[in-house]
């Protein structure tokens, strides 16, 4: 696949490819004999890998000692399920703030719907109460 191929089916950029390429976060990309980018099976699943990982929250550095580990071979297995579970852990962890933090809003939104449900009967109430004193004759409506 062409560079502008796996841009749109991947929805990253042309530069972004290049720039991940350049800078580790993908194993170099097959090239045709002309020099031009030929993005094979494997390529396209390293890039499907980072832009999990990125969306994750996965910091690049990290990403790219793991394609490093990857690069030198079966010797660093260990150190890449290592470098994996702990970037486990810390999404957990940050799964578990996020959490928290959509409890909290959700609790406040709640406060504010009952809130505005109680002004609006208030309201109403108001208003109700105006066209009950509207509606009696001059004689009985309270001398203010």
């Amino acid at each position: 696949m062409t560079i502008a191929e796996v841009s749109k089916k991947y929805e990253i950029t042309p530069d972004t490819l290049r720039y991940y390429e350049r800078i580790g976060l993908i194993p170099p990309v097959p090239r045709t004999s002309s020099g031009i980018r030929n993005y094979d099976k494997e390529s396209c699943g390293w890039i499907e890998l980072m832009k999990c990982m990125r969306k994750a929250g996965v910091q690049v550095e990290a990403l790219i000692e793991y394609v490093d580990l990857f690069r030198r071979g079966d010797s660093t297995i260990d150190a890449r399920k290592a470098l994996l579970v702990e970037q486990r852990s810390r999404l957990q962890e940050r799964m578990a703030d996020m959490q928290a933090s959509l409890e909290r809003l959700n609790d406040k939104i709640d406060r504010y719907e009952q809130g505005l449900m109680t002004a609006e009967k208030q309201l109403q109430r108001m208003r109700e109460e105006k066209e009950n004193s509207d509606s009696l004759p001059a004689a009985k409506k309270p001398a203010v």
